[in-house]
């Protein structure tokens, strides 16, 4: 349907004829475009058409101008005024203007030798090159009955040694009935005994998992990029462990098959893990509420406020508000034993479609006695026009599409001194010479093999954000002795580039390293 109006406003929005002082794409649009959307609207991703070049943008200008203009792309529900996370994906004011001003100008292209290169992305990934990859092992036919479902598919990891996890990312097979998914790690193979009771592939799962669990680990919704953990932070997946992951199938009228892949990102041998990440979730029973219970009788609107008190000083990576379509906004934050606020998260029009982990841009340390605090509003009226009861409905919790959730997850790790000064990104407000801060790394890894008398080698970097990258082979004189990538644009990511060296003289080189923020990183490599 969205689709539909978009083309429908694509065909009424007038063109205005190209003006003096008209933005063109390669000069002002391509940037905007790649940098905030090549994530999602490029091929095999979520968004439903690509917008990798002038004329796939031009051919939808006034669906983008508009989405832009209403702030309804790039999706970003969080409240930036309230506190920042990483990977904000919002557009400045001039940005919205520019678009605006392109497409009414009549979507010039400008000199194409001027535009950008589209950035390369890690392939079937938005994280990089995932150090194992689990697959369904066989296809799922979810019903067309208009049902919820909810799904456990045990995926063996057939892990031989204990690994440290530093990201995990579903690849749904089927977007169009994949609504989220949660994972757990099941270390005694009972998952595994009850899928094998049930003829279908996989078992029913309303409520949870229904086994006991070594652990969980961050979700998928739709849209919600995954992310590494710092360095030295991970959690545990041990050897011979299952993967398990919690589906959630929307409601369909016909018969639909899903086959997901899930990759798993792995702490390097080399990377000293000194803590582990563990999830609290604020749920709304237990005392939680302060004036509950969770009920939502039909024609109201409700405010319920939670409440927690932090037993030990944690240091909060990320948090990952939850509800359903009732759902309309959250309000959380901290007050200390000493009175201070520390604000945490403000969405003030949730949007049902766009969710995820919210990962801070510095740790947020929190004292014991600490009190958290979480309003969550709800709205069961006619007026509400995503109600999924027509009229309105007696309405409590559930884990179906037309019940409700007031589900607060946070993600946190025991507190280490000098927390408060470590942050995840450069753009931080505290002075450098106030604090040593951890600024985001690109890194080069270990050649391999090295040395090496073959006529190849593995290349291995990472990159904190979107950036352009010259790869060359140095000799120990450093004199340039062959130019392997020159500026490149990478998003951020894990890489591996195979690179050709042979007809090398036998010698000590290094593989050097440079990105367009003047970083240089040098791995040496022995050839044969």
């Amino acid at each position: 349907m969205i689709t539909r109006m978009f083309l429908f406003l694509a065909a009424a929005l007038p063109v205005v004829a190209q003006g003096q002082g008209t933005p063109t794409f390669s000069g002002e649009i391509a940037p905007i475009i790649y940098d905030n959307c090549g994530v999602c609207h490029r091929p095999g991703e979520i968004g439903p058409m690509p917008l990798t070049s002038y004329q796939e943008v031009k051919n939808w200008g006034a669906m983008v101008k508009y989405v832009t203009s209403i702030r309804y792309m790039p999706p970003w529900k969080a409240d930036r005024n309230y506190s920042s996370f990483l990977g904000e994906r919002y557009l400045t004011e001039e940005e919205i203007q520019l678009i605006a001003d392109w497409v009414d100008g009549g979507m010039p292209q400008g000199n194409p030798a001027e535009e950008p290169a589209f950035p390369q992305f890690p392939d079937g990934s938005q994280v990089g090159e995932p150090d194992l990859v689990l697959s369904f092992s066989e296809s799922y036919t979810h019903q067309g009955d208009n049902r919820d479902q909810y799904q456990i598919f045990v995926l063996p990891t057939g892990l031989e040694e204990d690994k440290v996890l530093k990201s995990i990312e579903l690849r749904p097979g089927n977007t169009r009935i994949v609504h989220h998914a949660l994972f757990g790690l099941d270390t005694m193979g009972r998952a595994r005994d009850r899928d094998a009771q049930t003829p279908e592939y996989g078992y029913e799962g309303f409520g949870g998992f229904g086994v006991p669990l070594a652990d969980n680990f961050p979700g998928y919704v739709p849209g919600a990029r995954p992310r590494l953990y710092p360095e030295g932070i991970g959690q545990r997946i041990y050897a011979g462990s299952d993967l398990l992951i919690q589906m959630h199938y929307a409601p369909i009228p016909a018969d639909e098959t899903d086959s997901s892949t899930v990759n798993l990102f792995f702490a390097g041998e080399d990377e000293a893990i000194d803590r582990f990440v563990q999830e609290h979730v604020m749920l709304p029973f237990g005392g939680t509420l302060t004036n509950g219970p969770f009920v939502m009788p039909a024609g109201t609107v409700k405010t319920f406020h939670g409440r927690f008190t932090v037993p030990a000083k944690v240091s909060l990576l990320g948090i990952a508000p939850h509800m359903h379509l009732l759902g309309q906004d959250w309000l959380v934050y901290a007050i200390s034993p000493e009175g201070d606020t520390t604000n945490l998260i403000s969405i003030p029009e949730w949007d049902f479609n766009w969710q995820g982990v919210y990962f801070f841009k510095r740790f947020v340390v929190l004292e014991p006695g600490t009190v958290v605090h979480a309003y969550a509003t709800y709205d069961n009226t006619a007026d509400n026009p995503l109600n999924p009861n027509d009229p309105p409905q007696f309405v409590t919790w559930g884990e179906g599409t037309a019940d409700e959730m007031y589900y607060l997850p946070f993600l946190f790790v025991p507190y280490a001194p000098g927390d408060e000064d470590v942050v995840f990104e450069e753009d931080i407000t505290t002075s450098l010479e106030e604090v040593q801060v951890q600024a985001p790394e690109h890194k080069l890894y270990p050649v391999f093999p090295n040395p090496s008398s073959s006529g190849e080698i593995t290349v291995g970097f990472s990159l904190a954000y979107t950036t352009q990258v010259s790869l060359r082979l140095v000799s120990m004189q450093g004199q340039e002795v062959r130019r392997l990538l020159d500026g490149v644009s990478y998003a951020g990511g894990h890489y591996q580039e195979q690179i050709p060296v042979g007809g090398l003289a036998a010698g000590t080189y290094f593989v050097q390293l440079q990105t367009a923020d003047g970083r240089t990183l040098s791995k040496a490599y022995i050839h044969r």
